[in-house]
């Protein structure tokens, strides 16, 4: 089985800059390691992509057609198939005056955002901050290693592999989403851990967005998705067994110490007991 247009894949792979070899994104958590580049906040391992839906570069897309499960290759990009070439009018100086307003302390190699814009400080000279908003990989040839991990068939398994790609998270197990197909609908109740996330609802809303879009797109007979959020009342039976014996009327055990200091007690009491007079008389001349 080749790979062709809409296929859903799980893909591997490393980037390099061609000029120097520099790694710069990688699947592979030791290879992350071993050039520095690993994130706390990263999953690594093969990721799911749909071929034609723009998730990795297009170069890389076409490369893959025709290749086959298990398939390497080295995929060559150039920069305008890949980042493109780098605008000199995205290079662009800032009066220091505007970062002090915002309560910055601008230092080269700092990243900002101005805009919904990503740039990087290159220099700061007589008052005003030189500021380039070209991605980091313009004007760059790339290289790629890639690996086609696997090809998916399986329905049920193509829409899981959305919801990871769009909604990754290390608390979330892709086999707990509960996924139906029928009659062109798809419904979709995710890992109850995903109430749990701390990602803004905004962020959520567009995930859920870009998975349907996926799905109704590259699978036939779908147009329609449904996210299902159950609520469920649960009860903890061993919680309220636990409950019930500690309302049980208890005799608690005695242990041999506690019974020893209670004799002691008792006969400590009844020496300290006042004596009446006519006893203690009657006690001093049976002595005598």
């Amino acid at each position: 089985m080749s790979v062709k247009e809409g296929d859903f894949l799980r893909l591997e792979y490393t980037g390099k800059v061609q000029e120097t070899g520099e790694v710069f994104d990688t699947t592979d958590e030791k290879v992350a390691e071993e050039n520095g580049i690993k994130s706390e906040n990263k999953l690594y391992g093969s990721i799911p992509i749909i071929i034609g839906a723009g998730h990795v570069l297009k170069g890389i897309e076409e490369a893959l057609i025709g290749a086959q499960e298990g398939d390497e290759k080295i995929v060559d990009i150039t920069p305008e198939e890949g980042f493109g070439q780098r605008d000199p009018k995205l290079l662009q100086l800032i009066p220091m005056a505007e970062f002090r307003k915002q309560g910055i302390k601008p230092q080269v190699g700092m990243g900002i955002t101005m805009e919904n814009t990503t740039g990087i400080i290159r220099s700061i000279s007589g008052g005003r901050v030189k500021v380039d908003f070209n991605h980091e990989l313009a004007g760059k040839n790339l290289q790629y290693d890639v690996k086609v991990n696997k090809i998916i068939v399986d329905d049920e398994e193509k829409i899981r592999s959305m919801i990871s790609l769009h909604f990754p998270s290390p608390n979330i197990d892709p086999e707990n989403h509960q996924v139906t197909i029928e009659d062109g609908k798809v419904i979709i109740q995710m890992d109850e851990m995903v109430k749990f996330d701390k990602k803004p609802y905004v962020d959520v809303t567009f995930a859920r967005f870009r998975i349907s879009r996926d799905i109704w797109e590259n699978m036939e007979n779908v147009d329609k998705v449904e996210f299902v959020d159950i609520f469920e009342k649960k009860v903890n039976e061993e919680a309220e067994g636990m409950e019930a014996e500690a309302s049980e009327e208890t005799v608690p055990e005695v242990s041999k110490e506690t019974e020893k200091s209670a004799e002691e007690t008792e006969d400590s009491k009844e020496e300290s007991e006042t004596v009446p007079e006519e006893v203690l008389e009657e006690r001093i001349k049976d002595k005598k």
